[in-house]
């Protein structure tokens, strides 16, 4: 742990190049997002009544159990902690452990969609209204259309409940209508508000037809284009399916996940259904740096490889159970634009089976649609489509002479361990400070008598370098006069914001203190706990404790004008320094700094150094 907490890694960076992009770089260097906004739209969802024919041709069209979840309240945080660990180098999660991921064999046991047949794949739209007057028999109102999507809410209020006795015409457009806000609310869910594409709404225009489409390996390609958006550090919110991400990290770890009354009714299929139930236990205080926390120190202990291996195959429909050998498969998803890599060979554990070391990851171009309107994807997609279309003999061999211990060495090399400081900032800025201090002493108090000249510049180079890294954080301060309003505003920003910092400057580098001049006005001054460097033309007063253990003398920097001439790598000349006795306290303010007003100025215009 010594050593990931300086260096979390990537140690080699051939498979995590994108590392500077991801957020955890972010979160290392102290810029914290907070938990992120994540969009499931499935509040609403049981306001729509259905009669026995709709119910019939949602069924014909795949969605026969995903219509039956009920929606399940997301826990951010959780989900925020998850997407640190998701590396869109690779479409896995990389944990402590080793890789994992959402496979085809997740979604069908969690969600029932069908993760075989057709790639969902179509033409582009950038306006509504042919398409839905087409499919749908109506046209949206200017207000509840933007580009190529239409709100859910104009969809709920205009087809949520079916007339009695309409003609099959009419029943289909309500269906349709009810297909495109189910998928819209749930596995592909946008960031945009409540709107969803109407794109979808020509696979829906025959029913048989769309029932073979692979509706689930659409949802796992959108939720990891989704993951791999959200993981850049400039990201705040995250859509797709969450509540097929939140339940598979219930069943495989055990971290966040709530304890169960458990019911008969919740243990059936699709098992999103076994967290349905009342939760019972703790969840409060549980945020992103919990999560992450935990994540950072899971164990093997932890992680449940197999969870559907008690699963009897007889609680499973037929296309399911069949199919679940896709969940192995490296091949292509697809779902119109969004064609992404599915890597099981990453995470063979998933499956029971001895991990090796993986073979490279193919690196693929994430496509977007463009801004032009009729297009079909299809021509711009044949690699990808092709890949799918091979799936079946793209499905990972088992080898039984695996040694896992080579893979977990190859794999601490190329992953990002550690999201999360061991030791925070503010300590690692103390002992940085602490560090320079103690070098800089060192080098300027090393005699060069008898030294040759190699070595002469070696120690001059020392001394310079130390010394313009202590200035280098005084130059990052603010040096300001402020008045009492200005100090207030100041006051808060210290006691929030800047907490940390103020910390870290206060114990590593010196003490902070403040005085009236004679025009009332406050002046914080800084004191120093070493000489460093000044940059030209400026007037700093600064105070310097004891040199050693034994010496209750001061040091005082008086403030006069660096000569340019001086050589920076000699720092400050000693000439620049008064020293003053320990019993000369009679002479020195109450506060125990030497002040501006009792040492002669050049410079009228004297500041103080402010934090």
């Amino acid at each position: 742990m010594d050593f990931y907490a300086t260096n979390p890694g990537p140690i080699d960076d051939s498979v995590l190049y994108d590392q500077e992009k991801h957020v955890s770089s972010a979160v290392w260097e102290g810029q914290e997002r907070g938990a992120l906004r994540c969009h499931e739209h499935t509040s609403k969802l049981d306001q729509w009544t259905l009669t026995p024919k709709q119910i019939e041709l949602v069924k014909k069209a795949g969605f026969s159990y995903l219509r039956l979840i009920p929606a399940i309240s997301l826990d951010n945080p959780l989900i925020s902690a998850l997407v640190e660990r998701w590396r869109r180098e690779t479409n896995t999660f990389h944990f402590t452990v080793g890789e994992m991921s959402i496979t085809l064999e997740d979604v069908g046991y969690l969600l029932g969609l069908p993760i075989d047949g057709d790639p969902v794949i179509g033409v582009t739209y950038t306006t509504c209204d042919a398409v839905c007057s087409k499919y749908l028999g109506r046209t949206p109102d200017s207000g509840s259309t933007s580009g190529g999507m239409v709100k859910l809410s104009w969809l709920k209020e205009t087809f949520s409940k079916c007339p009695e006795g309409a003609p099959l015409d009419e029943v289909e457009r309500h269906t349709r209508a009810y297909l495109l806000y189910l998928v819209g609310s749930t596995v592909f869910s946008t960031t945009t508000g409540n709107k969803v594409p109407v794109m979808y709404l020509p696979l829906f225009e025959n029913f048989d037809q769309a029932g073979r489409y692979a509706w689930g390996a659409a949802a796992l390609s959108f939720l990891y284009r989704a993951l791999g958006n959200a993981s850049l550090r400039s990201q705040s919110t995250i859509s797709g399916c969450l509540t097929l991400l939140q339940c598979w990290s219930y069943f495989r770890l055990n971290i966040g996940r709530p304890k169960l009354n458990h019911d008969p009714r919740h243990d059936r299929f699709p098992f999103v259904f076994r967290w349905k139930g009342k939760h019972t236990g703790p969840t409060t205080n549980r945020d992103v740096a919990f999560y992450r926390k935990a994540l950072d120190s899971l164990k093997p202990s932890e992680v449940e490889w197999c969870p559907y291996v008690n699963i009897s195959d007889a609680m499973l429909p037929e296309d399911i159970r069949n199919n679940l050998i896709l969940g192995r498969s490296n091949t292509m998803l697809i779902c119109f634009d969004k064609a992404e890599r599915h890597l099981p060979d990453r995470c063979l554990r998933q499956f029971g089976i001895r991990q090796p070391i993986p073979l490279d990851v193919q690196q693929w171009e994430r496509k977007s649609r463009g801004v032009d309107g009729g297009v079909d994807l299809s021509a711009k997609m044949e690699t990808e489509l092709s890949e799918w279309s091979d799936r079946h003999l793209r499905v990972v061999d088992v080898d039984e002479d695996v040694e896992e211990t080579e893979y977990l060495h190859w794999y601490l090399k190329i992953t990002r361990k550690l999201v999360g400081r061991p030791i925070p900032i503010s300590s690692e800025f103390q002992r940085m400070n602490a560090a320079l201090r103690d070098i800089a002493n060192v080098a300027d108090m090393l005699s060069t008598h008898g030294m040759d000249d190699q070595q002469m510049h070696a120690v001059t180079r020392i001394r310079y370098l130390a010394h313009e890294c202590l200035r280098d954080q005084i130059g990052s301060m603010m040096i300001a006069d402020v008045t009492d309003s200005e100090q207030n505003e100041v006051d808060k920003k210290i006691r929030g914001k800047e907490r940390i910092r103020r910390k870290g400057m206060g114990m590593g580098m010196g003490v902070k203190r403040r005085r009236k001049d004679d025009s009332g006005q406050f002046l914080t001054e800084f004191c120093l706990p070493s000489p460093i460097n000044m940059v030209e033309n400026n007037d700093v007063e600064i105070c310097l404790p004891p040199g050693d253990a034994d010496d209750d003398s001061q040091l005082c920097y008086m403030p006069t004008k660096v000569d340019q001439t001086h050589s920076l790598s000699n720092g400050i000349h000693d000439s620049a320094f008064c020293q003053e006795p320990a019993d000369a306290n009679a002479d020195m303010p109450q506060d125990g700094l030497v002040s501006s007003a009792d040492i002669p100025q050049q410079n009228e215009n004297v500041y103080s150094v402010l934090v």
